[in-house]
């Protein structure tokens, strides 16, 4: 009897190598033969799944956007303004080995998206996503009098994205200076900050 193949499961496994292939060697060095066999299958075996690459790479960033997604959700349950909030961002912060692996998969997906509308649009997307959700976050924030600052939202929510983004290079290139200790406390700073009313 023929064996039956999951090909949901096996999709997920030929991206979760590329993730961890690109996350160790690089992304000029996984090629499709190395992640293939990282998944422990030959080359021929991908192809049926991602004709290309790029097809592979885009699939990779979509899984740690959704992976990112579910932590997320799961650090936020029952928690509101504020608490919410910074429970959120530490999830996209590369704080552990997990998150440190996505970044190094995330920062050449930003070159390749330069000079792809398509990745640009993968990536508009999920920043959309998140924008709105830390909107609901500091709404209730300001709603529950946590947040004083006049600094309105959406410079506030661009600020904060700009410095989870940014994170993702820092800690990648200078893990030594960039700790999870580090980013955590930068991000307390900031939620503190929002907490302030200034004097005249």
């Amino acid at each position: 009897m023929p064996k039956v193949v999951d090909h949901d499961r096996r999709r997920v496994e030929f991206i979760e190598a590329a993730w961890r292939t690109i996350a160790r060697t690089g992304w000029d060095s996984a090629t499709m033969a190395a992640i293939a066999a990282e998944a422990g299958f030959s080359n021929g075996a991908l192809k049926p799944y991602f004709a290309t690459k790029d097809d592979l790479f885009a699939a990779a960033f979509d899984h740690i956007y959704v992976q990112t997604g579910r932590r997320m959700a799961a650090a936020t349950a029952g928690k509101h303004g504020l608490t919410a909030l910074r429970a959120c961002c530490q999830e996209i912060l590369p704080l552990d080995e997990t998150t440190r692996d996505e970044a190094r998969i995330v920062i050449p997906f930003w070159h390749k998206a330069l000079t792809s509308p398509t990745l640009a649009a993968r990536h508009e997307h999920a920043m959309r996503e998140w924008r709105e959700q830390l909107q609901r976050y500091l709404t209730e924030a300001r709603e529950a009098g946590e947040v004083r600052t006049p600094i309105p939202d959406e410079h506030i929510i661009g600020h904060l994205l700009t410095a989870l983004l940014g994170a993702q290079i820092t800690a990648t290139l200078m893990a030594t200076l960039e700790t999870a200790q580090t980013l955590t406390a930068q991000l307390d700073g900031f939620l503190t900050l929002l907490k302030t009313v200034p004097k005249d």
